[in-house]
Parts: C-alpha cells; structure tokens; sequence
C-alpha cells in the first residue's frame, strides 16, 4: 500500500500541457465555453459541498491552484464531483512534508499512517546510532511508496528497497522512492526483494491491508471504487496478509531489527499474537489524535 522528491516537478499533475497557439499576430479564434466562462471559485465550492466533499472550500482551494487553463479545471472538477479520490484528481498527495505522486488506480496514503514512519524514524535513529553505518529499510506493501520516501526523508544515510504486487503501483512507487535514491521491485511479499537482504533489514515497514472482507463494501465509494482491492483487503478478519509478513519476517530482520506494521484497535490483540507466535517481541503504540494504531516487533539480537 502501504515516496518522493521534497519539490515535485510539474509532471506530477495527471494532465498533459495545454497545446500552444499556432495564431498569427492579430488573428481571432472562438474560445473553448470553460475558457469563455470559467468556473468562479464559488461555484466550484458549491458543486463539491452537493457532491458530499466535507471540506469543500479547502478541496477548491487546491484545484483551482493546481489547475493551469480554465478547461482543465472543469475537468478536474468533475472528475471530483463523480468521486475520484482528489489525490488521484490532482496527480500527489502530501504526506509528512513530502508531495507524493499518487497516480490513478494507486492507493492514496492516509495521514494516519504518518504516525507509523514516526515511530520508524525514531527507531531506524536509535539503530544508527548504535550500529555506526547506513540503515537498511524496506518498504513491504509499498503503493505510492509514500512511506518508504518519507522514511529516508527522516533519516541521513539509508539503503531503502520497497516492493509491490501491483504493477500500477510500482510504476508509481519508482518515481517516488528513486527520488531518495531506493529500488523498487514488483512482486508478492518478500518474493522479489533480493536474496542479500536476508538477516540485513532493520526497519521493515508493512502498511499491510487490515480491512475485512466483509467490510471491504462499507468502505467510502473513494476507496472501493478507484482503490485496488488487494490493498484493501485483508482477508476474513483483515490479518491474513499480516500473518505472512510476521511468519517470514524473522528471516530477514537483522538482529535487533524492527517490523512496524499498522492495524486497527480491535485487531492488535491477535496481531500480536501473530508477532510472537513468530519469536518477535512485540508492543502496541497508537495516537489519538491521527486515530492510528501500530504493533511494532522486533527480533531478539
């Protein structure tokens, strides 16, 4: 699912450049009705508050600034108002200081998980500090490869890999994390990730997919409807995915190496039986405030 340069370039918007004029000097030509008539903010505030866009006036705010020709900003909304998520509308998504290249199809990074990389740029620290050399991070479910980006982002010196089961997303994730010097691999798991890396890792972040099965279809239309499934989808009581990352993770951690892997409040109990099934000492963390809950595990040195 569960990266990118600090100042994204203009290709990051999801709309080609508007064609240049081929008039002549003093040569007349009937303007397009968007550009004729373009959208007040307004009304655009308007048309998003109808569409059930909670902060209408903010969301506005942000398309009409991203958007460059009074066309594409029709567009744009419309494509907002229909329900594509507005991360996908605009092309990035910010998370943790970082603008992020979010392309359509990929899963958008919540702001909750922003308290998971918090907790791994504390530890992944501690772990230079103690170890003297780079770290080596990895980025297991990595969609956008916001958290892998946003890792290196907080840490001086780190040897980061991610990797993906979805191609889209790992089209999306190699512009962001190769803008912190990472690689990014296509695969399921640990599958693709290279054979050197075993009992090397020490931070492994998994934004595995927690929600149930049975849950999947009372998620918001945004998430269901334009969000891959597999990142979504976590199995009968979402901890399937989990559970393969804790039952392989010992293989790769180093040595007083850390797992972070978010979840829900009600599902910590058995993730962390999970952890400790696996020989990982295992702890819960969890912010109020971003309603975020994580298990960290790590494996004894």
């Amino acid at each position: 699912m569960s990266s990118s340069p600090k100042s994204p370039p203009a290709q990051f918007s999801p709309f080609a450049p508007a064609q240049s004029s081929s008039l002549t000097p003093g040569q007349s030509s009937p303007l397009p009705p968007a550009q004729v008539a373009p959208l007040p903010r307004s009304t655009v505030v308007t048309r998003l508050r109808a569409a059930g866009c909670v902060f209408a006036e903010d969301e506005a705010e942000l398309l009409v600034s991203a958007a460059r020709t009074p066309d594409e900003l029709a567009v744009m909304v419309e494509q907002r108002v229909v329900g594509l998520p507005l991360e996908h509308v605009v092309g990035w998504a910010e998370f943790r200081g970082l603008r992020v290249a979010v392309d359509p199809g990929v899963f958008v990074p919540r702001r909750r998980t922003e308290f998971l990389v918090g907790r791994a740029v504390e530890l992944g620290r501690r772990t230079t500090g103690r170890t003297r050399r780079p770290l080596v991070a990895v980025d297991l479910c990595c969609g956008s490869g916001a958290v892998g980006a946003a890792l290196a982002d907080g840490l001086e010196r780190v040897e980061l890999y991610a990797a993906d089961i979805e191609p889209a997303a790992v089209r999306c994730a190699r512009r962001n994390v190769a803008a912190m010097g990472g690689e990014v691999y296509e695969g399921d798991l640990f599958d693709p990730l290279p054979a050197a890396l075993r009992g090397r890792i020490d931070i492994l972040v998994a934004n595995v997919p927690y929600v149930p099965s049975e849950e999947v279809g009372l998620l918001p239309p945004e998430a269901r409807d334009h969000e891959p499934l597999v990142a979504l989808d976590g199995g009968a009581d979402g901890l399937d995915v989990l559970r393969r990352v804790t039952a392989a993770a010992p293989r790769w951690l180093a040595p007083g190496g850390h797992l972070l892997v978010e979840t829900s409040e009600r599902q910590a109990p058995r993730a962390v039986e999970a952890f400790t099934r696996n020989g990982l000492l295992a702890r819960v963390d969890s912010s109020d405030e971003l309603y975020a809950t994580i298990v960290v595990g790590t494996r004894p040195d």
